[in-house]
Formats: structure tokens, C-alpha cells, sequence
């Protein structure tokens, strides 16, 4: 049973960093999609930054050269430094993994499993 656990979501002022952790049981990352998306209230779950084929890494425009997407694969940790945070970064956090795609795009539909995501507020 594949069981994803996020973590180190916090409030933080306008321009502070934070990393997300995201603990996977019961699956191996190897070269499947992985990604985070994020979630603020009354808008849709949107992707954040996600790795194709175990070394590609893709990042929405509005984090690129902010947010760095890593992952541990000998502990299977997935991560994501997020420097030169902004109120607009805000929002329910959650990682994702596929076990049946390596290519996926910035969409929930390419995901089966997800964690119950961790909340970051960035205040001005």
C-alpha cells in the first residue's frame, strides 16, 4: 500500500525559505513521475514542480529559479526548496506519484497517489 507523508509546512514572511519533505512508504520513485502541487482555497490544484524519468525536472513559470525540486531515492524522500517566498506561494501542499507513467504533465489526472498535503502561509 503506497502511503505518502508530507511535512515542514509553516508560516513564514514574504522572502523566508521553507522545505517540504514528502515520506513514501510502500513505493519506489526509480524513474516514475513525482511532483508537488499546490492548493489554495476556492482555486484548483495546481502543479508546482514534478521529475520525469527520475531526472527531468519541470517547474510551473510563476516558481521557476525559487523552487527546487529534489528527491532521495535511497530513502525515499521527495523535496521541494522554496526560497523568496511570496504571499501568492500560499497554500495546502501536496506531493503526488505515479506508478504507471514516467512522462506525466502538471495534471492531477497523471497522479494516483497523493499525501494529505501540508499547509504553507506566507505573510507580507
Amino acid at each position: 500500500q503506497v502511503r505518502l507523508v508530507e511535512s515542514g509546512g509553516n508560516s513564514v514572511q514574504a522572502g523566508g525559505s521553507l522545505r517540504l519533505s514528502c515520506e513514501a512508504s510502500g513505493y519506489r520513485f526509480y524513474y516514475w513521475c513525482v511532483a508537488w502541487f499546490r492548493q489554495a482555497p476556492g482555486r484548483e490544484r495546481e502543479g508546482v514542480a514534478r521529475i520525469n524519468d527520475g531526472v527531468r525536472e519541470y517547474y510551473a513559470d510563476s516558481v521557476k529559479g525559487r523552487f527546487t525540486i529534489s528527491k532521495d531515492d535511497s530513502k525515499n524522500v521527495l523535496y521541494l526548496q522554496m526560497d523568496d517566498l511570496k504571499p501568492e506561494d500560499s497554500g495546502t501542499y501536496f506531493c503526488a506519484v505515479s506508478r504507471t507513467e514516467v512522462a506525466c504533465r502538471a495534471n492531477v489526472d497523471d497522479f494516483e497517489f497523493w499525501g494529505q498535503g501540508t499547509q504553507v502561509d506566507v505573510f507580507p
